[in-house]
């Protein structure tokens, strides 16, 4: 069975009390109570997501760490990880495992969340959000402008690159082992891939 076959268990939080699904929006998704759920807001629909496991909690560490080696210590950027708040439009509202901000967009950077689209976004996918990454939060990037997202597969140990052209996603190509990743953002980051995971026990 493919990654990508299996169900996800990212669902519309129907349960929270709030507009109708649909209707939120950033202020809404600010509103809500803190309730230790992983909660986004997509094409206005309110949605929650199980905490992710251990190796995509590891892959999602290397990763921002190669990215603030090459990126934010090179005076490139910035670099964030999840939990922060990203309010890519009007009823889009993203938490990415980890984001870079270059520095001629660091006006978009504010004390509560980011406005606006990172200049790449990494999503470390798993079996029960995978769907949603290359579905509903694909669009939601390609609709604010996100010009690089990479979907992260740590079972398969695999980095797929996804360049955005005329307003969708083109990718350059799934890469594994000891390839280092076609990146127009972190263009200089002599990382390999095989580099980006490591199993837990």
């Amino acid at each position: 069975m493919m990654i990508s076959d299996r169900l996800s268990v990212v669902l519309p939080a129907n349960f929270v009390p709030g507009p109708t699904q649909g209707d939120w929006t950033y202020k809404d998704y600010a509103g809500l109570p803190e309730d230790e759920q992983r909660y986004e807001v997509v094409d206005g629909v309110l949605c929650m997501s199980l905490a992710p496991n251990m190796d995509h909690q590891g892959s999602a560490l290397r990763i921002a760490y190669y990215l603030l080696t090459y990126i934010e210590f090179a005076g490139l950027g910035r670099v964030f990880t999840s939990p922060a708040d990203v309010e890519l439009s009007h009823k889009d509202v993203v938490q990415p495992d980890v984001f870079v901000v270059l520095n001629e967009h660091l006006g978009r950077l504010f004390k509560s969340h980011v406005i606006g689209a990172p200049d790449l976004v990494v999503e470390v996918s798993s079996p029960s959000t995978v769907r949603h990454d290359l579905t509903g939060k694909l669009l939601a990037y390609a609709r604010a402008g996100v010009p690089e997202y990479w979907v992260v597969n740590p079972d398969a140990e695999t980095i797929e690159v996804l360049l955005l052209e005329n307003g969708a996603y083109s990718s350059l190509g799934v890469f594994y082992g000891r390839s280092v990743l076609p990146s127009r953002v972190a263009a200089d980051m002599p990382v390999k891939v095989e580099q980006f995971f490591v199993k837990v026990p």
